[in-house]
């Protein structure tokens, strides 16, 4: 169901160690309790299109929070903040899972939520789904979209992120949605194959779609890798999988 009015703002959150951090809150004029969504920007960071999937969120009924996972390097913009991010060698996991455990917390006060929480995460924030899913407690529903690194090799590991999600998946605790493109080269076929082999071993509740036609980065409306036709179906599969696992 859709609501005509929604209500969206930057807010300030507890993240990582009680920091505080900026996140992007919206959610819908509703007299009825929600689920809550945190949702986890890609590493060109907190940007308008990120924020624009909140208030989507928000528009289907859901209250959506975007945390800065970048604010700390206080470069004024989403493009400075993610050159730095980058340039040190990624978003340390142990902040990220502060920071998105910071925002789940925030979602629980709301007195209109109706105690379940989704997250969602696009390209580096795909993987950090993974890992969130695997490593915080409290996380009902899970989307990983075309999260690159979840399978990555010892040499491609760093002080920052030592551990490739993958290899905490026995300790997955919600159902997980990947949504990803055939044409993708992080992750391509060959990670979806190896993360999805791991998922059986373990016997996880999952469901994967890849799309033909569509690379990286295809939900992004802003962007050369658009894809319409994936977009739009994935955002359906998104809604049928919360559906089922947030209300």
């Amino acid at each position: 169901m859709g609501y005509d009015g929604i209500f969206a703002e930057t807010i300030r959150i507890h993240g990582h160690k009680g920091d505080l951090i900026d996140a992007y809150f919206a959610r819908p004029f509703s007299s009825s309790t929600v689920p809550g969504v945190v949702v986890i920007h890609h590493m060109p960071g907190y940007d308008e299109a990120t924020k624009e999937i909140a208030r989507k969120l928000a528009h289907h009924g859901y209250a959506a929070i975007m945390p800065d996972l970048h604010f700390r390097e206080g470069k004024g913009n989403p493009e400075a903040n993610s050159a730095s991010v980058r340039e040190a060698g990624g978003m340390p996991d142990d902040r990220t899972l502060g920071d998105v455990d910071g925002a789940a917390a925030y979602l629980r006060t709301l007195p209109y939520h109706n105690g379940k929480i989704g997250i969602i995460g696009y390209c580096s924030g795909g993987r950090q789904v993974y890992l969130a899913a695997c490593k915080l407690s409290g996380i009902d529903a899970a989307v990983d979209c075309y999260g690159g690194g979840v399978t990555a090799p010892p040499e491609e590991l760093t002080e920052r992120q030592p551990v490739a999600p993958i290899e905490y998946t026995e300790s997955l605790g919600c159902p997980l949605l990947g949504l990803f493109g055939v044409e993708d080269k992080r992750p391509s076929p060959a990670d979806v194959a190896k993360t999805e082999a791991a998922l059986k071993r373990y016997k996880k509740k999952y469901e994967f779609h890849t799309f033909q036609n569509a690379g990286h980065s295809f939900f992004s409306v802003d962007r050369p890798s658009y894809r319409v036709e994936a977009a739009v179906e994935g955002w359906k599969l998104v809604f049928d999988f919360y559906r089922r696992y947030l209300w």
